[in-house]
C-alpha cells in the first residue's frame, strides 16, 4: 500500500488591518526573523512531505522572501482577498498533489513542529475527513467557537455568533488537517453570506460533519501554540516569549546573561558554553560566538561569526563581519560590510571597519577609518588615521603590509599601498605608493613667525 502523502498550506495572504502596517503581518519581524519564517520553521521540523503558502498582500515582498530564503516552498496567489476559504480554493492545484493537507494561519509562530505531527498522526489514525485543533483561551474575545451539538461540529465565527454560543470555551485554532478530495469537494459548497461577506474555510467543517464525513476535535495541549498575531500587543508579546524560550535554551547549554530580562537573542544564534553575555545586548541572524567570549552591554552583532575568546568590550556595532579567536573590540567600535579581523587583533574605541581585512595581532586603537583595506600582521594604526576610499564615483582599495606603523592623522588616498615594515609621518597625506621599510613624510615644512601673536594682540587693541 502506497504512503499517503500530507502537505502543508500555509495562509499568508491577508492584509492584518490591525497592525496598522504597510508591511505584509506575516513578514513582521519577530527578533529580526519574519513571522513567516518561525512557522515555516517549525513545519520544517515535521513530517509535512512539501509546503505551499498562499499570498497576496503584499505579494512581491513575500516572494522575494520565499524564494531568497526558502526556495523549497512552493506558491499560490490569492489576487483578491476574499477569505480563508477563497485562499484555500486559490491553492486546488498543489493541493491535488496530496493526500491529506494541513492548513494553518501564517501568524502562528508558536506551533510546533510536534503538535503538527500529532495532528496529523491522530487525523490519519481516525480516518477523519477533518481534524482540528481547539483550545481553551483564557479570554476566547475574537475566535471563532467550536459548537458540538446532536454529534455534529461546526465552527462559528465570533462576528456571526449569538450570545450563547460566543460562551463557548472551546475556540477554533485555525489548524486543520483535511483529506484533499473531500475538501476540494466541499469548498464549491460554501458561501459569502455571512458578516464579512467572505468565505470561511471553517463552513467547510459543518459541511463535512453534516454529511457524516467524520469530523474530530482535538485539544491543544499547550494552548499558546494557538496563539496568533493580530496586533502590535500580540506580536510584542509573541516577540517576548519566544524571546525567552530561546534565552532558557541558551541558559541550560552554559551560556551567562548578566540581565535576561534586557537581552535579545534571534531563533538562528548559535551560542557556544561559558560566553557571557552583558545586559542590552542583542544578537540575530546567522551569528555565531565562540567559547570563552565576553559581549559587553548595549552591542548589536548581526550576521557575525565570533570565535574563541573574543571580547566585545561594550556599545559595539558588528554585521556580516568574521572575527577570529582572541579578538578584542571597543568600546564604542563598528564593523561591517564583510569584514574580517583575524586572530588577536584589537580594534579600539570610536572605529571604523567596512569592507576590510585586518591581520592577526594588528592594532587600529582608536579614532579611525578604515574601508576598503587589508591589513597585514602585527601592523599599528595611528590615532585618527583614515582610508580615501571613495573617489565620489569608485571606491578604491588600500593596502597596507606587515609591521608596519602609521602615524596618528594620517590620510591614505587610496588606491595606495604600504610595503611591509613602512612607516607614515603624523599628519601625512600619503597619496603614492610606499616602498618595504621605507618612511613616507607628507606635509608642509612647518615655519615659526616670531613675534606674531604680540603683533595680532596689539594691532586688535588699537581697532
Amino acid at each position: 500500500m502506497a504512503v499517503e502523502k500530507t502537505g502543508a498550506l500555509v495562509l499568508a495572504a491577508g492584509k492584518g488591518t490591525r497592525m496598522k502596517s504597510e508591511t505584509p503581518k506575516v513578514m513582521l519581524p519577530v527578533l529580526e526573523e519574519p513571522l513567516l519564517w518561525y512557522v515555516l520553521k517549525n513545519l520544517a521540523s515535521s513530517t509535512v512531505s512539501e509546503s505551499c503558502v498562499v499570498v497576496g498582500h503584499g505579494r512581491e515582498v513575500v516572494e522575494n522572501y520565499l524564494a531568497e530564503n526558502w526556495p523549497g516552498v512552493k506558491l499560490s496567489v490569492q489576487d483578491r482577498q476574499k477569505g480563508t476559504g477563497h485562499a484555500v480554493m486559490c491553492a486546488r492545484e498543489w493541493l491535488a498533489k496530496s493526500d491529506h493537507v494541513l492548513v494553518t494561519p501564517g501568524d502562528v509562530p508558536h506551533l510546533t513542529g510536534g503538535s503538527a505531527d500529532r495532528l496529523i498522526e491522530e487525523h490519519i489514525f481516525s480516518k477523519a475527513a477533518c481534524t482540528f485543533y481547539g483550545f481553551r483561551p483564557e479570554d476566547p474575545t475574537g475566535y471563532g467557537r467550536v459548537i458540538t451539538e446532536e454529534g455534529l461540529v461546526r465552527i462559528v465565527e465570533e462576528r456571526d455568533a449569538t450570545e450563547k454560543e460566543k460562551k463557548c470555551p472551546v475556540a477554533n485554532s485555525g489548524i486543520y488537517v483535511f483529506r484533499t478530495r473531500e475538501l476540494l469537494e466541499s469548498l464549491e459548497e460554501i458561501s459569502s453570506d455571512n458578516a464579512q461577506g467572505e468565505y470561511y474555510l471553517t463552513d467547510v467543517v459543518g459541511i463535512m460533519s453534516r454529511k457524516g464525513q467524520g469530523v474530530k476535535v482535538v485539544l491543544l495541549e499547550n494552548a499558546a501554540e494557538a496563539s496568533g498575531v493580530n496586533d502590535p500587543l500580540q506580536l510584542a508579546s509573541a516577540s517576548m516569549d519566544i524571546r525567552d524560550r530561546i534565552l532558557e535554551k541558551h541558559m541550560k547549554q552554559g551560556v551567562r546573561f548578566a540581565d535576561p530580562t534586557t537581552v535579545y537573542v534571534g531563533p538562528k544564534v548559535k551560542i557556544a558554553e561559558d560566553v557571557e553575555i552583558g545586559p542590552f545586548v542583542q544578537i540575530y541572524g546567522n551569528s555565531e560566538i565562540g567559547r570563552g567570549s565576553k559581549i559587553g552591554s548595549h552591542s548589536v552583532l548581526k550576521n557575525v561569526l565570533c570565535g574563541e575568546r573574543t571580547d566585545l568590550k561594550g556599545y559595539v556595532d558588528i554585521s556580516d563581519s568574521r572575527l577570529s579567536n582572541g579578538v578584542a573590540v571597543g568600546p564604542f567600535a563598528h564593523i561591517r560590510n564583510g569584514s574580517e579581523v583575524r586572530e588577536g587583533a584589537y580594534i579600539g574605541k570610536f572605529v571604523e571597519i567596512k569592507k576590510s581585512r585586518i591581520g592577526a595581532k594588528a592594532k587600529v586603537p582608536h579614532l579611525s577609518y578604515i574601508g576598503d583595506a587589508e591589513i597585514g600582521e602585527r601592523t599599528n594604526i595611528g590615532a585618527g588615521t583614515i582610508t580615501c576610499n571613495f573617489d565620489g564615483v569608485n571606491k578604491h582599495r588600500t593596502t597596507i603590509g606587515s609591521d608596519c606603523f602609521v602615524g596618528s592623522d594620517t590620510m591614505l588616498v587610496a588606491p595606495v599601498t604600504l610595503g611591509d615594515s613602512s612607516y607614515t609621518g603624523a599628519g601625512s597625506v600619503i597619496t603614492k605608493d610606499v616602498p618595504e621599510g621605507s618612511l613616507a613624510v607628507a606635509r608642509s615644512r612647518q615655519a615659526n613667525i616670531e613675534g606674531w601673536a604680540h603683533r595680532k594682540k596689539k594691532q586688535g587693541g588699537q581697532s
